[in-house]
């Protein structure tokens, strides 16, 4: 099972897909960034955020404005090098999984009746 992994099990599947699809996303731009072969500024500071992403995913801590926090410096970071953009998207819609549901608006009454 997971323990045999060295990972803890997470409540709920629904939980259980967001940490696969955020881990999933930040392995690939992971692999994608180590294999870019330019330098530029700001690299240390995406592989050290991705790292943290990808920490979070072990150790069970889902917080919210720390999953949007990396994420931000992670696209300031490389978002200038197209090559990137495509695993940056994706890490972007894992993040967005963990972000509360929107609240449904409230039903007015029909107009005109009453």
């Amino acid at each position: 099972m997971l323990r045999s992994l060295g990972q803890r099990p997470v409540t709920g599947a629904d939980e259980d897909l967001k940490v696969a699809e955020l881990r999933t996303a930040v392995s690939r731009l992971r692999r994608e960034l180590a294999a870019y072969p330019a330098e530029f500024p700001d690299r240390a500071i995406a592989e050290d955020e991705l790292a943290t992403l990808a920490a979070m995913t072990v150790d069970g801590s889902h917080e919210i404005p720390r999953l949007r926090r990396s994420l931000l410096l992670i696209a300031a970071a490389i978002g200038s090098v197209s090559a990137l953009a495509r695993g940056l998207s994706e890490v972007r819609k894992a993040v967005d999984l963990f972000s509360e549901p929107p609240r449904s608006p409230v039903q007015e009454p029909p107009r005109g009746q009453g």
